[in-house]
């Protein structure tokens, strides 16, 4: 079993509302495509930890941290962004989708599995040092690449984010931090309406047009993604796993399939086993339309068990 497969039951108790997309269907979308496809019985199961507030503090202000706290209703559902709501058990579901990364980070570094996947919610990304937005609270994945490095004592690590919408919560904790390659495509000009002219030498931002296709995206990853990260050499690789870019995921305009996501995930495994003892972890961010999700998911994880 070199797949570790990593959630927990509150993570589907976090519930935003009735018609948020962001909802809790997702992850048994995604687990009954993993049973449908004979994968499920392959992968080492865990239960997602609480994310303990010293790892949470590497990423996010003290204030914030306290204030989703706080804001945790008894009852019904409160908004603290836009489009981003907390009902009774959203607190302690995000705890867990933090400390899945966690988890994992320590599984792979102990050499128990060679990679591990994260089915997770709420999602991270979008999620500042200092604010929660766009459907996220925590950072996941954020958290789970200061465990590796601070904790750990890795020196390098990347994080590959293919959702449709910019990560800018993740290159704002990350934008001046040289130990973090941050390596993004999505589609622009769309929300958050960032990326597009904030990247460095670290921080390699591929916008994306409405309509872009698996091959266009292909060679987007290849031409930028790829010598960055040959030259940067990380020694554990990180996804932000958004399946948004879907053809058929009406929350954004691109047109990537199943097989887009199978190529992706190798060539991360590619990278990982020529530089980083082929350590990776992968955390789930977007992807809305339930069979879409649960198929691109479903491909995702067979590459990276090498099933």
């Amino acid at each position: 079993m070199q797949t570790a497969y990593i959630s927990h039951p509150l993570c589907q108790k976090h519930d935003m509302g009735i018609h948020h997309p962001e909802c809790p269907a997702r992850i048994p979308a995604i687990e009954d495509q993993l049973i449908a496809s004979g994968l499920m019985d392959y992968l080492q199961h865990h239960d997602a930890p609480e994310a303990t507030r010293e790892q949470l503090l590497r990423v996010h202000d003290a204030h914030h941290i306290d204030h989703v706290a706080s804001s945790t209703p008894t009852h019904g559902i409160v908004h603290i962004d836009g489009d981003t709501a907390l009902n009774p058990y959203s607190y302690q579901a995000a705890l867990r989708a933090a400390g899945a990364g966690v988890m994992a980070v320590d599984l792979v570094m102990a050499g128990k599995v060679e990679n591990a996947f994260c089915n997770i919610r709420p999602p991270g990304h979008h999620a500042e040092r200092a604010q929660a937005m766009g459907f996220c609270i925590f950072n996941n994945i954020a958290v789970a690449a200061t465990h590796a490095l601070d904790h750990h004592g890795l020196r390098r690590v990347a994080i590959l984010d293919f959702d449709v919408h910019h990560g800018n919560g993740t290159e704002h904790i990350f934008h001046a931090d040289e130990r973090v390659m941050l390596c993004s495509t999505f589609q622009h000009p769309f929300y958050p309406n960032s990326g597009a002219d904030s990247g460095n030498e670290h921080i390699i931002n591929v916008p994306l047009k409405a309509g872009t296709t698996g091959a266009e995206f292909r060679a987007a990853v290849t031409e930028h993604w790829l010598p960055a990260l040959e030259r940067f050499q990380p020694e554990m690789v990180f996804i932000s796993a958004g399946f948004d870019a879907h053809r058929d995921d009406d929350m954004a305009m691109m047109g990537l399939v199943e097989a887009d996501y199978a190529w992706v995930t190798a060539e991360a495994k590619r990278i990982a086993a020529q530089y980083a003892q082929r350590r990776i972890v992968s955390a789930l961010e977007g992807g809305y339309e339930l069979h879409a999700l649960g198929r691109s998911v479903a491909a995702h994880i067979k590459v990276l068990s090498g099933l």
